[in-house]
């Protein structure tokens, strides 16, 4: 069996001490180190295995090029386009079984931007002053674990060394554990929920993997959405049910769950089946309450916790919605259906909910056949979202696009 490789990213120009400690923990854990340095400052006096000026040059530049850049932003980005290519090629040629970067802020977004080109399963660990909270914008929705060094990462310390050591140790026993995924057999089935619309996708989620399907479920709150794209993106997924919009909502009204403009385009764009249908469009996602009557003025309130509000979405907010759902699907390379229950679109859009507004669900219908081309698949149902005859459509709809793709594929 051949010996685990780890690709460490770390800068020889600052982060020398640490690197070799750092390395030297990888070691005694029974991997083999592979080094990029990215740095830009100065020479190493121990040259890592891919040297600076590779990395520059899988960029198209060279080393002095880059320096004479003079702007840390404009270097940062040439050696981040650089450190990809090299971390890519270097995994066409001799496959790694983890990557563990460390730095700061700039060591971070280098670091995590190659982590992302990665798939899915495979381990990523950075050890970053950014890992005590300010994360999103380095992680995203990719697998990546961080470790807070508590201390800045300059010099060994007594808390600083502890730290690497752990996520060394941890780096590399992932590492020999580690084997790619087998491809599924089954058709893979992407899902996106919240608890407010469990008792649909639940029933959804068990029927398909029934009927033999590997289902995932995204809690789409942001980065869950994001996730579910990439996984589209990485993966031969079946058919996606995209029946959780509130990221969507989000994005248009800045609520604080948007998953950005891109959502929902990576399946359209892909040509796999969508089935669409406007659960949680019943509200917005707006922080404590008194955040929420600021932004959100003369509205319909729900307080989910003392963190989180439930902003009722009216009629303007509905059709907006359905214009820029509209826009999307327009642009559909594969099969589209759009699933509209006319009694409720979540639980806090029903009976025992509090933001209970049935005559809503028809002005969303009317909004989102009129965005559609004629003949589109809308369909309306006399059922709330979560109601069993809704699930059960859906599943039948999946299966079907399923079995088209799998005549296809033969």
């Amino acid at each position: 069996m051949n010996q685990a490789r780890v690709l460490l990213i770390a800068t020889l120009d600052t982060k020398a001490a640490e690197a070799r400690f750092v390395r030297a923990a990888l070691e005694a854990g029974g991997v083999e180190v592979v080094h990029l340095d990215p740095s830009i400052r100065g020479e190493a006096a121990e040259p890592a295995e891919i040297a600076p000026a590779q990395v520059a040059a899988a960029a198209g530049r060279t080393l002095d090029e880059v320096r004479a850049l003079r702007h840390e932003g404009k270097c940062q980005a040439v050696m981040i386009e650089g450190a990809v290519a090299c971390a890519q090629a270097l995994h066409a040629r001799t496959p790694v079984s983890a990557i563990l970067g460390i730095g700061g802020s700039m060591g971070t977004a280098l670091a995590s931007a190659v982590m992302q080109r990665f798939p899915y399963g495979l381990p990523k660990v950075l050890v970053s002053t950014m890992a005590s909270g300010f994360t999103r914008g380095f992680i995203g929705a990719k697998d990546i674990v961080t470790f807070n060094p508590v201390c800045d990462i300059a010099g060994l310390n007594g808390i600083v060394r502890e730290v690497l050591r752990n996520a060394a140790v941890a780096t590399a026993a992932m590492a020999r554990a580690y084997a790619p995924a087998p491809a599924e057999p089954r058709p893979l089935v992407a899902i996106g929920t919240l608890g407010t619309i469990d008792r649909c996708t639940v029933r959804v989620r068990q029927a398909l993997e029934a009927q033999g399907c590997e289902v995932m479920v995204f809690h789409t709150l942001g980065t869950g959405g994001m996730a579910l794209d990439q996984l589209v993106q990485e993966r031969a997924v079946a058919a996606v049910v995209d029946c959780s919009l509130v990221e969507h909502n989000d994005f248009l009204n800045d609520g604080l769950c948007s998953a950005g403009p891109e959502r929902s385009k990576a399946a359209l764009a892909k040509g796999v089946p969508v089935v669409f249908a406007p659960g949680n469009a019943d509200f917005m996602v707006a922080g404590p309450i008194e955040h929420a009557r600021r932004q959100f003025p003369g509205k319909r309130y729900h307080i989910h916790n003392e963190l989180l509000t439930a902003v009722r979405t009216e009629a303007p907010e509905l059709r907006k919605l359905a214009a820029h759902l509209g826009g999307l699907i327009r642009a559909a390379r594969g099969p589209v259906s759009f699933f509209v229950p006319l009694q409720g679109f979540s639980h806090h859009d029903s009976p025992d909910g509090h933001l209970h507004d049935p005559a809503l669900c028809p002005v969303f219908a009317q909004a989102i056949r009129a965005e559609l081309p004629p003949g589109a698949d809308v369909r309306e149902f006399d059922c709330h979202l979560n109601d069993p005859a809704f699930a059960d459509a859906i599943v039948a709809q999946v299966l079907a696009y399923a079995r088209v793709g799998s005549a296809a594929a033969g």
